[in-house]
């Protein structure tokens, strides 16, 4: 007899013993799903947040016979999934960031997220969007998986499925560009 899934069971045994049994899936799905929401919802707004949440455990349950059993943590994983589900919506992504350039509110607050004073959101918030919606995406994804969901260089390569000589790249590459269009931005 199968010995029962736990809570504190490691990513990995989760998603193996689910290849047999299907339910225990929903034990990652309960563990990732609020951070993979509160991402998608910054990216893209809380309604389309659930759609990414569910198209993105739907490809992992899918394909989770993939999974590389030596990543201990399977956000990379999922993280790489949902940055794919985003990107058939990066028209939607980059209208957001532009309105939001324009009116100064930051994707985080939308949605019952924090909030910030109007005048520093809309002195520091609207430049620092501008320069996202202006950031090639393999620059975007790679700079807000660092800066949003805090993953390491490594879990980034993983969960884009590039060396992690490219994502130093492409994060040099994209500060580089942030700072440049904030260098002419009063910050107070």
């Amino acid at each position: 007899m199968a010995e029962p899934a736990t809570a504190e069971a490691a990513d990995p045994d989760l998603i193996r013993r689910s290849c047999q049994e299907p339910e225990v899936f929903a034990m990652l799905f309960d563990r990732h799903a609020p951070a993979l929401h509160r991402y998608a919802a910054r990216r893209l707004g809380a309604d389309a947040a659930e759609d990414v949440v569910s198209e993105t455990f739907l490809a992992a349950f899918e394909h989770r016979h993939r999974y590389q059993p030596g990543q201990d943590d399977a956000r990379p994983w999922l993280y790489g999934i949902a940055s794919n589900v985003i990107g058939k919506r990066r028209r939607r992504e980059l209208a957001r960031y532009r309105a939001y350039a324009r009116g100064g509110l930051d994707p985080a607050e939308i949605g019952g997220g924090l909030v910030e004073d109007g005048v520093a959101t809309l002195a520091v918030n609207q430049p620092l969007v501008a320069a996202l919606a202006r950031l090639r995406t393999g620059d975007r994804d790679a700079l807000l998986l660092v800066a949003w969901v805090g993953l390491t260089y490594e879990e980034v390569a993983v969960a884009l499925d590039i060396p992690v000589g490219t994502v130093r790249s492409r994060l040099n590459r994209a500060r580089r560009k942030v700072r440049q269009a904030l260098e002419g931005t009063d910050h107070g």
